[in-house]
């Protein structure tokens, strides 16, 4: 399974405005730290304001800015904003894509647990999971500078 760019700017973004709680973030400052166009941010952002995943606020000291705390956001509700399903294989969608043969599907199992273990893992992570790691590798990464 590959994630989309939508998928990981979209959680690169949410962790930017994380990272700066107290502070308004504008789209051209997460686009300088990240290394991403602003103007695929932009679309991104206005996915995630839509969802009430984070608000805007106008003015010289505006941006964006977390509508919850970060350890409410999980990297899941992330990445099925941004993706869609991300279920491993089409018959697993919904009721439109539902496979005939899912009752006599023995490979269907693997998807399952595929889908279950995929899953558990990126609904097992939140963005304050995401805060703490980043600090920790910035602390790492400024003490081998000196």
């Amino acid at each position: 399974m590959t994630f989309s760019t939508k998928g990981r700017y979209a959680l690169r973004m949410m962790l930017e405005f994380a990272l700066h709680p107290n502070e308004c973030t504008k789209i051209n400052q997460v686009a300088k730290r990240q290394e991403i166009s602003d103007k695929y941010l932009e679309q991104i952002v206005t996915i995630l304001s839509r969802a009430g995943f984070v608000k805007s606020r106008r003015g010289a000291k505006g941006g964006y800015f977390l509508t919850k705390d970060p350890s409410e956001y999980t990297v899941g509700m992330i990445l099925r904003l941004a993706e869609g399903s991300l279920v491993p294989v089409a018959c697993m969608e919904d009721e439109v894509n539902h496979c005939h043969r899912a009752d006599v599907c023995a490979s269907l199992m693997v998807w399952r647990k595929l889908d279950d273990a995929i899953s558990g893992v990126i609904d097992g992570i939140t963005l304050a999971d995401l805060v703490e790691e980043q600090r920790k590798l910035d602390r790492e990464y400024h003490h081998y500078e000196i």
